[in-house]
């Protein structure tokens, strides 16, 4: 028996053959199901200049489901904290809370931005390494790609993962995926372009945290004692969250500050164990969290059975691969469509860990299977995310997972 939370985390994707339409119309009534059917939260991603994903502004995501459900908390995982500003997300968050108080939930993730070239002085009162100086310029073009990548790449720690292993109850964690191609493609360094004005850096995640929640707390001031309030978000009262896939500076920052900590065994389950260990040996009791919090998110796909549950989640690896080639994700391959695909050995290696840490089966071997990642890491709340490629299959995927779960809790 199991007294975990279930929460889901939409990515809005869109199927092969589907229109933007589609998708949203489809986020909507999955978003009404799941509350039907039990679910804590619902949880919207940010990705950007992917052909196949529609979950490009996890604010303007929740203001359009919002209005179509009642009760269900909902959330970013996460807002991109690479191109925006603390005080646009406490006002965008602070303008759905007007509206619908008490349910929404801050999920803050660290990504790729333009870094400052030299030290200065942060608003807020702090020294930070964020603040250019006269006479210098934030790097553009290539150099903007490079220096965000090594940035970003700094910031994960440094454990080590070059072999398969298995945590003491036996849960798969995979071989590091290298990400430096990634981190260096051409895409990335349009994507950055496109989303940071000219000229614009990135301030320290430390410091842009402590910005939104003085922002949320109504503390704001600058380093002279300039006072500014947020018009809405002042005291909004939001939850926040830290999102983290390593034990790098996200799980410090969110254990330092005594926040929530959402920690993905979904895109990088090779380091979740270091996150979740890194966030609470940095945790610090706060005055709205005596002791740390944990949420760990899983791919998942249940069928009425582990046969059609596998021919559920076929595409699933092609679509990884479009990610992890550097082209951006696809629109969801239909099973025939991934049954007719010929692998290579390069590709199979390219998503092999996704593909071998994706939770698949039916209701009871996935149930097993969130059981054993909840025992590994800790979990204080399991975040679940399904894609299928008929809309109908996604929803009956949820609805078998969560009736499972609640026979479970008894």
């Amino acid at each position: 028996m199991t007294d975990l939370p279930l929460a889901v985390l939409d990515l809005v994707p869109v199927s092969a053959g589907d229109t933007p339409n589609d998708a949203l119309r489809n986020t909507v009534d999955l978003a009404r199901r799941a509350e039907e059917f039990g679910y804590r939260r619902y949880w919207f991603a940010e990705h950007h200049l992917n052909p196949g994903l529609l979950g490009v502004s996890p604010a303007v995501a929740i203001a359009l489901v919002a209005g179509a459900t009642s009760t269900i908390r909902l959330g970013s995982a996460g807002v991109q904290s690479g191109h925006r500003t603390p005080l646009s997300v406490v006002e965008e968050f602070g303008l759905i809370d007007a509206l619908h108080p008490g349910r929404l939930d801050l999920g803050i993730g660290r990504s790729p931005g333009r870094p400052a070239p030299t030290n200065g002085e942060a608003r807020n009162g702090a020294p930070t390494a964020g603040a250019p100086t006269a006479g210098t310029a934030p790097a553009s073009g290539p150099a903007l790609v490079s220096a965000a990548a090594a940035a970003y790449q700094a910031s994960l720690g440094g454990a080590d993962h070059s072999t398969d292993q298995r945590a003491a109850n036996g849960l798969l964690i995979p071989r590091r995926f290298d990400f430096s191609t990634l981190l260096g493609s051409p895409r990335l360094g349009v994507t950055l372009s496109l989303l940071q004005q000219p000229g614009a850096y990135t301030p320290e995640y430390a410091d842009q945290v402590d910005d939104v929640l003085a922002l949320l707390r109504d503390t704001y001031h600058t380093a002279d004692g300039q006072t500014a309030r947020a018009w809405p978000g002042a005291g909004a009262a939001l939850e926040v969250w830290i999102l983290g896939a390593s034990g790098g500076s996200s799980a410090s920052v969110a254990g330092s500050r005594g926040l929530r900590f959402a920690a993905s065994y979904h895109h990088s389950p090779s380091t979740v164990l270091d996150a979740v260990d890194g966030y609470r040996a940095a945790f610090a009791p706060s005055a709205g969290l005596t002791a740390p919090y944990v949420s760990v998110s899983a791919d998942v796909v249940v069928g009425e059975d582990d046969a059609s549950a596998a021919r559920l989640a076929a595409g699933y690896g092609l679509w990884v691969r479009s990610i992890r080639g550097g082209a951006g994700a696809i629109p969801f391959p239909a099973p025939e469509e991934a049954a007719a695909h010929t692998w290579s050995d390069a590709d199979r290696e390219l998503v092999a860990d996704r593909v071998a840490t994706q939770l698949v089966g039916s209701p009871s071997t996935v149930a097993d299977r969130l059981e054993q990642l909840a025992a590994a890491t800790g979990a204080d709340e399991l975040a679940v995310t399904t894609i299928t490629h008929r809309h109908a299959d996604r929803v009956r995927s949820y609805e078998l997972l969560a009736t499972e779960w609640a026979r479970r809790r008894g």
